[in-house]
This record gives structure tokens, C-alpha cells and sequence, in this order.
């Protein structure tokens, strides 16, 4: 049985409460008295607070809370046992909660509930709702929550994770721990979430079921209140298992540099692994058949579909001109090998910097290209022999004839978009009869061009590139 969906207390208010106040020189009467003013004020629109004891420290400097219950009138009820400030009121050190709850008052099912949240150096005691605060005005230098249980099926999980999976799903998620860094209102400099678990239903195209995840750290993200001007320095993701109705596998690593101030960047990807029959039993009787030929061709009669790739750039400064360099490969495991480096001199316009240029290709359109090349090499691992074997069973022809029938459509190909490209199509027909297990395409550019050069005159870019075409 699943909770009821009613509306939460907004999240604002949470976080906003959990942003409260310190000392630190020697807690004051006036301390404790202001902490419950203040909370008083916090909590005392649309709904009703009530306290336990709110003392001081005699030797320390600290004020706690006690029992604290707000109940708010939309029917959900926030429960905090306890909380502890330290230091100066005015720029409290550290503020520590523990034991919190957000319940649902029709039910008491809890909808939200965490062991213990510390906050270090918040820039207020108290950041009220409804005050237009500065941006300096709102900040954390630390955070760390331990021991989440949060219910899916309600709108607080719903606005926490807004535009992802989990947005709309149904079912439990508990995280042992979160840490962060430097949070103010626009930007995030670390947050680190580890041992998350959950099982949940109705995840958009996922479907029903359980998932792991071991870590999820991201650092630099910034421009969080303005839509579309996000930016992400790096994100690193460890061991995610997935076991849903309409995906099973797991991934091992996925690291996304996004900071090219420092000349490189890119993502990798690694231990992808995608239980391909499983998934088709899942899928409707009707469209089995067609799946199990794709995977069959794919995983080699496995069902088990494992890749690994990583797509880096960097980008080195030469004084008169920049010299891009991109070494990316993808490996099909029991299929297919895909290896592509760049060597690109270029020519930057005025004021743009090698950030930029990873940021937003456009700048591609303004450069001047100095030359360079670029090698593309493709390795089968028994991916071309399937298809042969496949497409001549599909047509009902031997594999002979449907290599040569290949064959004789990359000639006719190559006579209206000319000899380079024919030369890499009859490259391919040459893995798929299997009388060549690698293909490799070279390009050169010549001293002086611009990509606007290129896309006037598609057709010629092949004979411009210096295009040279290998099979071994």
C-alpha cells in the first residue's frame, strides 16, 4: 500500500530550519530567547510550532532545542528531537539536528526522516522564508546528513528530484550519507552522496524494481537558480546497479570532467553492462523475436551486453596557435572497436580561450584550421560476420550472394559521392565477407581552411580532407 500523495511542507522550509543559528563566545539567556523567536516566526504561518526546553550551555557555547513539532496545515507534521548551535548568534560555527522527521499526520507514515544533519558556518542564525535575503546572505560552509529514509511517493521527493527518474516513481530510498562544500544559493562546490538504495515503481521508461548506487560526487556546479545557465566541473559516479522490469545492469564508473580550465577534459565510461535477454523476456511476446536477432548479433548469443569508452579532448597552447587533441575510444566487448584521434592546429578567435572552445563548439565556425589530422580506425570482433550471417538468412540468400550484393550497392554508392567514399564502404563489405578484420580512415587537412569552407561544398570535403582508406 502506498502513502496517500498530499502536499508536503515545501522543502524551503525544511532546509531553512535546518539553517538555524549558534554562538561563540558564551551562549546568553538572550540567546535561547531570541532561537525561540525565531523559530516561532519561522514556523508561524500556515500551521502551528510547538516546543519542548530551549536552554543555554553553562560552560559551553550552545543553545538546544528540544521537541519541536510543527504541524502544518496541509496535514504533514516536521519533527526534530533535538538541535544544537554553537557559536556567535550572529555567525553561528555549527548547527547540529538530530533525530528528523517529516510524517504524514492522516497516516503517520513518514515521508522523510534523517539520523542527524550538521550545517557548518551558516551565514545566518536564521533564514526567514519570506525576507529577500542578499546572495552573500546565504550560504553554507559544510554540510553533512546521515541515515536518510525518504518515501517516494510524495511531492517533497517529487520537488527533490525534479526532471530525473525518480521524480514521479513510488517506493522507498534510504542514503547513509551526504557531504557537501561551499553552498550558497547558485552554486554547489561539493556534494557527495554514498550507499544509496532503493526500490521504487513507475520509473518513467525504467520501470519497476531496485537500485544501488556505492557514490555520486559532483564538484563545481554552478548557476543552479537560473535555468540553462548550469555548468558542472566534474561528476564521478561508482558502481550503479539496476535490476528494473525494463532495465538490469550495472556500470562500474562513469567520470564526467567538465572543467576545461585546465586544457582537458571529457568522460569516460566504465564496466557497462546491460543484461540484454533478460529484458527481452520482459518485453511483449510479439516484438521478442526481432530483439533476441539484435542481441544475438550484438553480444554474439550472450544476451550480455558489456562496453567500455572514453571521449577526451585536451588542448594545448603553442603561443600563435592551439592544437586540439582528442583521443576517444568504444569497446563492444565480442563485437567491435572504435578508436578515433584528432590532432587539430587551430586558429582561435579573438578572445576566446581553450575553455570556451570545449564549452561551445560554435567557435568552430570562426577559426582557422592550420592543418592536422585525424584517424578513425574500426576493429571487428566478430560483429560484421553476424550481420552477414543474419542479413542473408533475412533475405534468403546465401552469405556469398549477400556480400556481393553489398559489394555491388558501395559501388554504385561510391559513382555519385566519389572514390574516398567508396573505398570506406567497400572497407566495410570487406569485414563483413571477412577478409579484413580492421578498417582504418585517415584525413588530412590542408594548411589553411575553415569549416564554413566544408559545409559550402559537402560533396568536395572528401577530396580536401586527403582521405586514405586501409584494411588489414
Amino acid at each position: 500500500m502506498h502513502a496517500p500523495r498530499s502536499r508536503p511542507i515545501r522543502w524551503g522550509q525544511f532546509v531553512a530550519f535546518a539553517a538555524l543559528m549558534g554562538a561563540c563566545g558564551i551562549a546568553t539567556a538572550d540567546d535561547a530567547e531570541r532561537l525561540e523567536a525565531d523559530l516561532r516566526a519561522l514556523f508561524g504561518e500556515g500551521g502551528s510550532l510547538s516546543l519542548g526546553e530551549v536552554s543555554r550551555a553553562m560552560l559551553r557555547s550552545r543553545v538546544t532545542a528540544e521537541e519541536i513539532v510543527f504541524e502544518a496545515d496541509e496535514g504533514e507534521r516536521l519533527l526534530i528531537d533535538r538541535y544544537v548551535v554553537s557559536g556567535d548568534y550572529e555567525a553561528p560555527d555549527e548547527v547540529t539536528l538530530e533525530g528528523i522527521r517529516i510524517e504524514d499526520s492522516l497516516t503517520d507514515l513518514t515521508l522523510m526522516s534523517a539520523e542527524r544533519i550538521v550545517l557548518g558556518e551558516p551565514s545566518r542564525a536564521v533564514f526567514p522564508l519570506h525576507a529577500d535575503l542578499a546572495p552573500e546572505e546565504v550560504s553554507v560552509g559544510s554540510l553533512a546528513i546521515d541515515g536518510i529514509v525518504l518515501e517516494l511517493a510524495s511531492e517533497l521527493a517529487e520537488e527533490l528530484f525534479l526532471d530525473t527518474p525518480l521524480q514521479r516513481g513510488r517506493g522507498r530510498m534510504t542514503i547513509d550519507r551526504v557531504r557537501g562544500e561551499s553552498l550558497t544559493h547558485d552554486a554547489i562546490g561539493m556534494l557527495e552522496l554514498t550507499g544509496i538504495e532503493g526500490t521504487a515503481e513507475e520509473l518513467d521508461e525504467i520501470g519497476s524494481g531496485s537500485f544501488t548506487l556505492a557514490s555520486l560526487r559532483l564538484e563545481g556546479l554552478t548557476g543552479i537558480d537560473t535555468e540553462g545557465e548550469e555548468t558542472l566541473a566534474s561528476l564521478r559516479l561508482h558502481d550503479l546497479d539496476v535490476d528494473a522490469s525494463e532495465l538490469v545492469g550495472s556500470l562500474d564508473l562513469l567520470d564526467v570532467d567538465g572543467d576545461f580550465d585546465d586544457g582537458k577534459g571529457g568522460l569516460r565510461l566504465e564496466g557497462l553492462y546491460v543484461d540484454l535477454a533478460r529484458m527481452i523476456e520482459l518485453a511483449p511476446e510479439e516484438e521478442r523475436s526481432e530483439l533476441r536477432m539484435a542481441s544475438n548479433v550484438l553480444t554474439d548469443g550472450s544476451g550480455e551486453l558489456r562496453l567500455d569508452a572514453a571521449l577526451l579532448g585536451s588542448w594545448q597552447d603553442k603561443g600563435d596557435h592551439s592544437v586540439l587533441v582528442s583521443d576517444s575510444e568504444i569497446d563492444v566487448q565480442d563485437a567491435l572497436r572504435l578508436l578515433f584521434d584528432v590532432n587539430l592546429p587551430v586558429q582561435l578567435p579573438s578572445g576566446v580561450t581553450p575553455a570556451d572552445a570545449f564549452a561551445d563548439t560554435a567557435w568552430l565556425e570562426r577559426a582557422t584550421l592550420l592543418g592536422g589530422d585525424m584517424r578513425l580506425n574500426l576493429s571487428d570482433e566478430g560483429l560484421f560476420a553476424r550481420m552477414a550471417t543474419l542479413g542473408a538468412a533475412m533475405e534468403g540468400i546465401t552469405e556469398a550472394q549477400y556480400v556481393e550484393q553489398a559489394r555491388t550497392q558501395a559501388q554504385g554508392i561510391g559513382m555519385m559521392f566519389g572514390p574516398e567514399a567508396q573505398a570506406v564502404l567497400l572497407g566495410l563489405v570487406e569485414l563483413l565477407e571477412g577478409s579484413a578484420e580492421e578498417l582504418e580512415v585517415r584525413a588530412s587537412l590542408p594548411a589553411e581552411s575553415s569549416v564554413g569552407s566544408y559545409k559550402a561544398d559537402p560533396l568536395g570535403v572528401a577530396e580536401k580532407l586527403n582521405i586514405k582508406v586501409e584494411t588489414r
